[in-house]
């Protein structure tokens, strides 16, 4: 199986200044195309024997510093990005014919903005947070949905839920953003910006953090 594709190119003149504005005008243009979950992204760790593992997690916030996401820092991405900061993230945004290939390097977030966030959850997540030791191996289901009630129980509707000490945030760092437009014939157009320090061709900058933009053959 096969898709032709037949979008419209995207040239050096089209990129915005930085990879986060970049970013932002596809996240925009995804959001009002309709792509379902637009901030699901491929997020691929490695542990320190270079063990690679990915796994579908939603992009909560994002901006001049960063992409951000939250999960248990015992789970297996925890664990190795705790090991190996090293991470690349993916949007496949397939009707668009369009993928973002993040990579960079992890670092968790505070906990002051890691308890704001957790505050905004619906609160059937906030006790699923507290209720699945991720990635371990349970019993049965039954055993998860146990847990979970007595934590309901525990915490009912309406009272606050503190954020578990085993569970936050992390913010990616971009040492590289490659933005993916297929194109026909299979001469897709692949524009990478590479963050860099100093004076050079670059495109934008913020603070010291400067961008080079190269294409890729596809």
């Amino acid at each position: 199986m096969r898709e032709h594709y037949r979008a419209d190119g995207l040239l050096e003149d089209d990129l915005a200044d930085t990879p986060y504005e970049q970013f932002a005008h596809w996240f925009k243009e995804a959001v009002v195309s309709g792509v379902h979950e637009p901030n699901a992204m491929v997020v691929s760790t490695a542990d320190a024997a270079g063990r690679p593992s990915s796994r579908t997690v939603l992009l909560k916030r994002f901006d001049a510093h960063g992409f951000v996401f939250f999960t248990n820092y015992t789970s297996r991405k925890g664990r190795d990005l705790a090991e190996n900061p090293h991470v690349s993230l993916l949007f496949p945004w397939h009707p668009l014919a369009r993928q973002v290939i993040v990579t960079g390097t992890a670092a968790r977030i505070g906990r002051d903005e890691t308890a704001a966030y957790f505050r905004t959850r619906p609160h059937g997540s906030q006790l699923g947070a507290w209720a699945s030791e991720q990635s371990a191996v349970v019993g049965s289901r039954e055993e998860l949905e146990r847990a979970y009630e007595e934590l309901a129980a525990r915490y009912p509707a309406g009272e606050q839920v503190p954020a578990p000490p085993h569970w936050g945030g992390f913010r990616v760092t971009a040492d590289t953003v490659e933005f993916w437009q297929g194109r026909a014939n299979r001469l897709h157009d692949r524009l990478r910006y590479v963050r860099t320090e100093g004076d050079g061709e670059v495109g934008g900058a913020v603070g010291d953090e400067r961008w080079v933009v190269e294409r890729l053959a596809p």
